[in-house]
C-alpha cells in the first residue's frame, strides 16, 4: 500500500468517526475529497465490489450522522416547497429517464443492467446529496464559511494539480501532441479537458465573488492569487468551451455588479494573445484556414466545432420525431444514432451523447421532461443573482460563486456538459444548495420572522447567537 493511498484511509477513517460528534465538518471533508477521488492513484472498488469505494463510504457515513443527529441539533426541512416540488421533480425525470433505458436497452444490450442501475440511477443522485445535507445543516454563519472555503478549495486543489503536471507549452504554444497531453494529463488526475475547462470558467470568478468576506488588504491578496491560480489551470486544460465559458460569465457578473470593470475587457483581449499564445490559438483554430485554392476560409465543422455541426442536424431530427417525451436516458446510443453516424461518415465520428446539454434533455426527457429541469435552473440563476446583488458581504460572497458555477455550466453546456448531476458538477450543486439556505435566512429576515442578528442561529440551539454572529470577524472576515 503506498503513503498516498495510507494517508487516504486515515483521513477516511478519522471523518467517519468524527461524523458521529459533527457532521457537518466530516460532510465538508468528503466535498474536499473532490479533488482527489478520480486521481488514477485512488482506488475506485475495493474487495471487487461495485461501488465500493471510499468516498462512498464516507458519504455513506456522513448520511447516516445527518439522520441520526438532526432531531437533537433541532432541524427542520425549511427549503421553500417550491423549490422542493422542482427539485423532486428533476429527480423524477431522472428516475423516469433511467426506467425507459432499462425497460428499452436498443443498441446497449453490451451494457449490464447493475452497470446501468449503478452509473445512470445511483451515481447520478447521490452527486446531489453532498448539497442537500450542506443546505440542511448550514444553521450559522460559520458553517456558511466554513463550507464556502471547501467548496472553493477543491477548485484550487485541482487547479494545483494540472498547473503541477501540465507542461508550459499547453499555454504557450511550441510543442507538437500538446493536445493529446492535455487530454492525458487531465484525465490522469480524474476529470476530462473539458469538464475541468469548464467547471474552472466558474470557479475563477467564483473565488472573484467570494472576496466580500475579507477584508484586511493581505487576505484579498489571497483571494487573488487563488483566482488567478484557478485562471490559469484552466487556460492550460484546452476547453474551448471553457474559455467561451469563461468570458461570457465574467461579462454576466460585470453586467449585473462589477460594470467598472468592464473596461478592462479590452485589455484582457490585447493580453491573451501575447501572454498565452497557445490559448489564443486554440480559440482561434479553425478561423483563417487556407483551402486548396488558396483561399482564407472558416472551417465551422472540423475546426470551430470540432465536428459537433456534422451531427448535432441528426440529434436535432430526432428530437423532432418525439418532441414531447424523448426517448430516456442514453437516447443517442438507443434510438441508433451513435451506429447510424459511425456507418454514415467514420468511427471518428462516432459520439455517446449530442455534445449539447440542451439537445441532451430535449432528446432523452422532451419538452416535458425538459421543463422541470430549465425551471429549477432559471429560479436557482434568479436567486444567486439576487444574493450576488446585495450589499451584504455574506449573501454576495455565496450567491456569486453559485451563479459563477451555474453560468459557466449552462455556457459550456452549448458545446458539452449536461443537465445531470455528474462529479464534475458536485461544487456547482454545492453552491446552489449553499444559496439557497442564505436566501432563506435573508427571506426570514425580510419578512421580520426572526431578527436579523438571530437568523443565523434560531434553527439550531447548540450554537448560540455569540458563536453565529462573531464567527464571521474570524482571520479578518467580516
Amino acid at each position: 500500500m503506498t503513503i498516498r493511498l495510507t494517508a487516504l484511509y486515515i483521513y477516511v477513517a478519522i471523518l467517519l468517526v468524527y461524523a458521529w460528534k459533527d457532521w457537518f465538518k466530516s460532510l465538508c471533508g468528503l466535498i474536499l475529497m473532490m479533488a482527489v477521488m478520480r486521481h488514477e492513484s485512488m482506488p475506485t472498488t475495493m474487495f471487487g465490489i461495485q461501488g465500493f469505494n471510499m468516498w462512498n463510504v464516507l458519504l455513506l457515513g456522513v448520511f447516516l450522522a445527518w439522520i441520526a443527529n438532526r432531531r437533537r441539533e433541532g432541524f427542520r426541512w425549511d427549503m421553500p416547497r417550491y423549490i422542493t416540488v422542482l427539485l423532486l421533480m428533476y429527480l423524477g425525470v431522472i428516475v423516469v429517464g433511467f426506467l425507459r433505458a432499462a425497460l428499452d436497452r436498443s443498441y446497449i444490450e453490451e451494457y449490464p443492467l447493475s452497470s446501468l442501475v449503478s452509473e445512470e440511477l445511483i451515481n447520478t443522485i447521490k452527486w446531489v446529496l453532498p448539497g442537500i445535507l450542506l443546505f440542511d445543516g448550514c444553521r450559522t454563519r460559520r458553517r456558511v464559511m466554513m463550507a464556502l472555503i471547501c467548496l472553493l478549495g477543491v477548485y484550487l486543489l485541482i487547479s494545483v494539480q494540472v498547473i503541477n503536471r501540465m507542461p508550459l507549452e499547453s499555454v504557450l504554444g511550441g510543442r507538437a501532441g500538446i493536445e493529446r497531453t492535455r487530454l492525458r494529463v487531465c484525465g490522469e488526475i480524474g476529470y476530462s479537458a473539458c469538464d475541468m475547462s469548464a467547471f474552472f470558467a466558474g470557479a475563477s470568478w467564483a473565488t472573484l465573488a467570494a472576496h466580500p468576506l475579507v477584508r484586511q488588504k493581505k487576505y484579498k491578496v489571497l483571494v487573488l492569487a487563488a483566482a488567478g491560480i484557478v485562471t490559469f489551470g484552466q487556460a492550460m486544460t484546452g476547453g474551448r468551451a471553457g474559455y467561451l465559458a469563461w468570458g461570457a460569465t465574467g461579462l454576466v457578473l460585470c453586467l449585473l455588479k462589477w460594470r467598472k470593470y468592464l473596461i478592462l475587457a479590452p485589455v484582457v483581449v490585447m493580453l491573451v494573445p501575447i501572454v498565452f499564445p497557445a490559448v489564443n490559438a486554440r480559440i482561434w483554430q479553425g478561423f483563417g484556414e487556407i483551402d486548396v485554392t488558396g483561399q482564407t476560409t472558416v472551417d465551422l465543422e472540423e475546426g470551430v466545432t470540432s465536428g459537433r455541426m456534422i451531427f448535432w442536424p441528426h440529434i436535432v431530427d430526432k428530437i423532432v420525431e418525439s418532441p414531447w417525451v424523448g426517448y430516456g436516458r442514453l437516447a443517442t446510443q438507443r434510438t441508433g444514432l451513435r451506429e447510424y453516424l459511425r456507418a454514415e461518415y467514420d468511427e471518428s465520428q462516432t459520439v455517446g451523447h449530442p455534445h449539447n446539454m440542451y439537445l441532451e434533455t430535449l432528446l432523452d426527457n422532451g419538452i416535458l421532461g425538459s421543463i422541470p429541469i430549465l425551471l429549477f435552473f432559471a429560479l436557482m440563476i434568479v436567486y444567486s443573482g439576487k444574493l450576488f446583488r446585495s450589499d451584504d458581504g455574506l449573501c454576495s460572497a455565496v450567491g456569486g460563486p453559485a451563479l459563477s458555477l451555474m453560468l459557466a455550466q449552462l455556457f459550456a453546456g452549448i458545446g458539452a456538459q449536461h443537465f445531470y448531476p455528474l462529479e464534475s458538477t458536485v461544487g456547482m450543486w454545492t453552491g446552489m444548495f449553499l444559496a439557497i439556505r442564505v436566501y432563506v435566512e435573508r427571506r426570514r429576515v425580510q419578512m421580520d420572522v426572526v431578527p436579523a442578528e438571530n437568523s443565523w442561529s434560531r434553527s439550531n440551539p447548540r450554537f448560540s447567537q455569540q458563536v453565529a454572529i462573531s464567527s464571521v470577524h474570524t482571520c479578518g472576515l467580516l
